[in-house]
């Protein structure tokens, strides 16, 4: 597995890879609820994704033989907006080597910390990992969930 920067050509497998990791990995946070689910997916569009490959983003895929396994974003100022492993690659230590990567990044563009709002099903792989809170939930999409958190880079 190795981690680099999407393409526009990702933008289908990506999508796939963040709808199904909601769809199928984030019930605690949406409950089966359409209307919930229907405002989280609604941007994971391949136009959408396409569109987040810009200056002042890095959209970062992890892959394996060719096929996405996991998508996260990191903005220039530090905030990590996408972080989707598949369903079928949790578990491998896909997402904390993507983790590290978007962590990595944060630290090129001159950040001394790293932020985020995290899902319920997140939270913990978050906290393991050396973010804390920094707010209650917000609520993101209706969910019960959106935990601000951030990590002291260095």
């Amino acid at each position: 597995m190795r981690v680099r920067d999407a393409v526009p050509e990702d933008a289908f497998a990506a999508c796939d890879v963040m709808r199904r990791s909601i769809i199928e990995l984030c019930a605690p946070d949406h409950g089966n609820d359409p209307v919930i689910l229907g405002r989280w997916l609604s941007n994971k569009t391949p136009e959408i994704f396409r569109s987040w490959i810009r200056p002042g983003n890095s959209v970062l895929v992890a892959v394996d033989h060719n096929r996405v396994l996991a998508v996260g974003c990191i903005t220039d100022d530090g905030e990590i907006t996408l972080n989707y492993v598949s369903p079928d690659a949790r578990f491998r230590g896909v997402s904390t080597t993507l983790l590290a990567e978007l962590e990595m990044r944060a630290i090129e563009f001159g950040n001394a910390k790293c932020r985020l709002e995290s899902t319920e099903t997140a939270y913990r792989f978050y906290r393991a990992r050396g973010y804390s809170e920094t707010g209650p939930a917000g609520h993101k999409f209706g969910t019960r969930s959106g935990y601000p958190m951030s990590k002291t880079l260095v």
